[in-house]
């Protein structure tokens, strides 16, 4: 689906002005938009005691954006070292941090265990020993292998390197009550971009079956499960939006009923990313060029190192040219830029108003996995990202790269092995 009708007055009001204040190509964001999905999410499970949101940084990795959300009471899952430490620099709290990674490096741990530490989501049972101390609480991410399907994006769990199997699950919390952790929590992923909120209710109710499962054979209670992320947004003007409130409602009875089986209740965590900032961010790009041979072209001045999305997972993102939404007639284009690959199109045979030079292309949901999967491929430079603020004005949140930055790596003190 399109972005809302409320995100494209208020950027078309103005588009222009900031394509000439800013010049283009640019990633901007809907503050507006991006506050009232973190507000309906926290009021839409309200009634179930303790529940959070850890938003999945790597979806949109920019302090002002995760301030926003740190305002709305979310913290934030990470899985790298700048993620943690870009979670730290905004002043969250051991307790605001999930650190998710898999293949973990010491580094990593150490980086994680360090200033006070932060919620350790371990995605193996071998990574216990790997410590660099014995946390207070301990989570692992639970794979079932066969027990579930998972969805396209993140494939069938058998095959998954995620998690620790169904016959390691209780092993790895009984390993780590010996060595004399306290507290637990227990997480899932296996869905990404999932639009039937029903799968997301089932991942829920296997987690509270599993946390049943391991309190009869150790003595432990959980103080949390996470559900991870994966709730879809349609990309496609045909689809439908997640019934984020259905999710909700089902979700709710399910731990109504596990507190009357067994007298208490973990708390509900999550870590949408794409659902959170996804419909509320825009490609914003120029027309440069116009070339007909077999077929039209389009071509405009952002490039796939500014959103793979298309190019990587052959993903749809609907575009609309400013200013000729009530155009009567329509031409099948392919939308791209320069990059030395071919599937650097943000469009394939997609039909769109006749564009001149100048025209100003605006590709839609690009607030998650958009910038932060940017690339230098070619020497291809990210762009700006900016803000466009509740009171209607524009803040720039993220310079666009220089040539300078591409080089910057080759200038290093000279070193030779032996």
């Amino acid at each position: 689906m399109p972005m809302s009708d409320s995100y494209k007055k208020r950027l078309s009001d103005i588009l222009p002005r900031i394509v000439d204040t800013f010049g283009t190509p640019f990633h901007i964001y809907d503050e507006k938009g991006i506050k009232d999905t973190c507000r309906r999410l926290n009021a839409a499970f309200k009634n179930i005691k303790g529940f959070r949101e850890y938003f999945a940084v790597k979806a949109l990795p920019n302090p002002s954006i995760m301030r926003i959300m740190k305002a709305e009471g979310f913290g934030f899952d990470c899985s790298s070292e700048p993620e943690i430490e870009l979670s730290r620099r905004i002043g969250s709290k051991p307790e605001d941090i999930m650190f998710t990674s898999n293949n973990t490096s010491m580094s990593q741990f150490e980086t994680a265990q360090a200033n006070g530490g932060c919620i350790l989501n371990l995605d193996d049972i071998s990574l216990i020993s790997k410590l660099t101390r014995i946390p207070e609480m301990i989570c692992f991410r639970y794979n079932p292998g066969p027990r579930r399907e998972g969805n396209k994006i993140i494939g069938n769990p058998v095959e998954a390197k995620y998690g620790v199997s169904h016959d390691q699950i209780v092993d790895a919390y009984g390993k780590s009550m010996g060595l004399g952790v306290k507290r637990f929590g227990i997480h899932t992923m296996l869905a990404s971009n999932e639009l039937n909120y029903e799968y997301m209710v089932e991942t829920t109710r296997m987690l509270l079956d599993i946390v049943e499962m391991i309190c009869r054979a150790l003595p432990l209670t959980f103080e949390f499960i996470n559900i991870g992320g994966g709730l879809g947004i349609p990309y496609t003007p045909d689809a439908s939006p997640f019934d984020l409130d259905a999710m909700a409602l089902e979700t709710t009875e399910l731990f109504r009923k596990f507190e009357r089986r067994n007298g208490w209740a973990p708390k509900l965590y999550m870590e949408s990313g794409r659902y959170i900032t996804g419909p509320h961010g825009a490609l914003v790009t120029s027309v440069i060029n116009h070339k007909n041979i077999y077929r039209k072209y389009v071509g405009v001045d952002a490039s796939m190192s500014a959103l793979m999305r298309p190019g990587m997972y052959d993903a749809y993102h609907h575009i609309h040219i400013h200013g000729k939404d009530d155009s009567p007639i329509l031409e099948k284009v392919d939308v791209v830029g320069a990059l030395c690959e071919n599937i650097d199109k943000f469009a394939v045979q997609r039909e769109l108003p006749p564009t001149v030079e100048g025209d100003i292309l605006v590709i839609h949901d690009t607030g998650a996995h958009g910038h932060a999967m940017g690339f230098n491929y070619n020497g291809h430079l990210r762009p700006k990202e900016l803000l466009l603020k509740e009171d209607s004005s524009v803040e720039l949140i993220r310079r666009a790269e220089t040539t300078e930055d591409y080089f910057s790596t080759l200038k290093f003190e000279p070193a030779l092995w032996p």
